[in-house]
């Protein structure tokens, strides 16, 4: 494929945030861009606003002419879309070149040295961390990220001069096997999509095969006692890190006044008196791997400093809607037991005497019947949850698989209740709420907007 002799890129499932990563990228090299997404989003209507032509009907007629240019477009899709898809299909018949979204990054960043964060968990407030950093130091970099950084209002990052690329490195279909990374972080290994995996030990594998990827002269900054034995090439250098120890990490850590300050340990400098723009404990890992990652790349100590104390988070992580001395009320993107766990115990960490209520909409049902009891558990460090239907996605209703599952197993001294989506705002108008989180990868943020109406008061 050779992205400058295309003239138009079509994407079957344009409202991922993924997908809009590179929907922006081709935008930005002047291509014209086109595309299908099931339903319209606040994503979808931005990129429109952007120079995209994107429809919501299942229709061939709506492909722009210029996108049936086979020897010209590129045809991009998201392993969400049914194979079966009318326009998929068109496409594949006729005879277009069709990557998938990982394919295409992997080849747009082959030539860069990838900076790549992947893991279950912490991938995106990371990465975009370490975009951060960078983009704000003299090093730069280009970044395709996998949530909306509140500091530019963008998933993409662009310089025409830095060699660096930060990304994303997704394990979902083994999406993170197409990139060839420099540095890369992995922050997590709790198994997940056991619905493309099967078994833990296969998912495993396939981290262990991501970490051979890495290029000799390069390193893994791998974080402390994952199950996963790495595998690099010869000439990668592995480095450890967690909150406490490692090769990287913080010490004199100081919470307080709703403040974080840490001091950022690395084996060849040390930063102190770092303050935390987003303080909750999370980002204290978080950050110890960011900054690793911007040290490794060039990023001198005073740039780390003060461009940790300048971010501003990522849109559904660990995002506060609002915040009073009455009530707080934040989203989080948490949809995996040991992300929702995390959340909890940094909440809590920061609101030790109030009450804190979860509602939590479970994103799909394989991953609702791997892990319910291990829901169950996180979701019980809250004093009250309520649940959700379970948002679908790419899935089909598994028989026996509900938000019950989850229900009968929370403690017994949680307040629990099962609640429509569309009947939150009536049920939380006749409750007395103090600490609220809306949990999970579906749906339901788009409601946050009409909580934070209810609630502020």
């Amino acid at each position: 494929m050779n992205i400058e002799s295309i003239q138009s890129v079509y994407f079957v499932g344009a409202g991922g945030i993924g997908m809009s990563a590179l929907i922006r990228y081709f935008l930005s090299k002047g291509k014209v861009v086109a595309g299908y997404d099931r339903t319209p989003s606040e994503l979808t209507e931005r990129l429109i606003t952007e120079g995209a032509q994107i429809h919501y009907e299942e229709n061939i007629s709506l492909i722009p002419e210029i996108c049936k240019e086979q020897a010209t477009t590129l045809v991009v899709y998201t392993p969400a879309v049914p194979q079966e898809h009318a326009e998929l299909a068109y496409f594949r018949e006729k005879g277009f070149d069709i990557y998938k979204r990982s394919q295409v990054l992997g080849i747009i960043t082959h030539n860069s040295k990838g900076l790549c964060v992947a893991g279950t968990h912490g991938k995106t407030t990371t990465s975009t961390m370490a975009a951060h950093l960078l983009h704000q130091s003299h090093v730069g970099c280009t970044a395709f990220l996998g949530g909306i950084a509140k500091n530019y209002g963008t998933n993409l990052l662009l310089s025409q001069e830095s060699p660096y690329t930060v990304i994303e490195a997704d394990e979902f279909d083994r999406s993170f096997h197409w990139l060839s990374p420099w540095i890369s972080v992995i922050t997590a290994t709790d198994p997940d999509h056991l619905d493309i995996y099967g078994t833990k030990e296969a998912y495993l594998e396939s981290f262990r095969h991501y970490t051979t990827l890495i290029q000799p002269g390069g390193a893994l900054i791998l974080h402390k006692g994952l199950e996963l034995q790495p595998d690099v090439q010869p000439g990668v250098t592995i480095y450890t890190y967690s909150r406490n120890e490692g090769d990287f990490h913080a010490e004199n850590i100081r919470i307080g006044n709703g403040e974080i300050f840490i001091d950022f340990v690395a084996p060849d400098t040390r930063i102190n008196d770092i303050r935390l723009g987003v303080p909750v404990s999370i980002n204290i890992e978080n950050g110890v791997a960011a900054m690793a990652l911007a040290h490794l790349s060039g990023a001198t100590d005073e740039e780390i400093k003060q461009a940790m104390a300048s971010f501003r988070g990522v849109n559904r992580r660990f995002d506060f809607k609002l915040k009073t001395d009455k009530v707080v009320f934040l989203s989080d993107y948490a949809h995996h037991p040991a992300e929702i766990a995390q959340s909890l115990k940094s909440i809590r960490e920061l609101y030790r005497d109030k009450k804190i209520t979860a509602i939590f909409q479970p994103h799909l049902y394989t991953r609702t019947r791997d892990f319910y009891k291990d829901f169950a558990d996180s979701l019980s460090l809250a004093d009250e949850v309520i649940l959700t239907e379970i948002y679908p996605a790419r899935e089909q209703p598994i028989p026996g698989v509900s938000s019950e599952l989850i229900y009968d197993h929370l403690h017994p001294e949680t307040e629990k209740c099962i609640c429509r989506k569309e009947n939150i705002l009536k049920l939380l108008s006749g409750k007395s709420i103090e600490v609220l989180i809306v949990l999970g990868a579906g749906d339901l943020d788009n409601y946050a907007p009409q909580i934070t109406e209810l609630l502020y008061v």
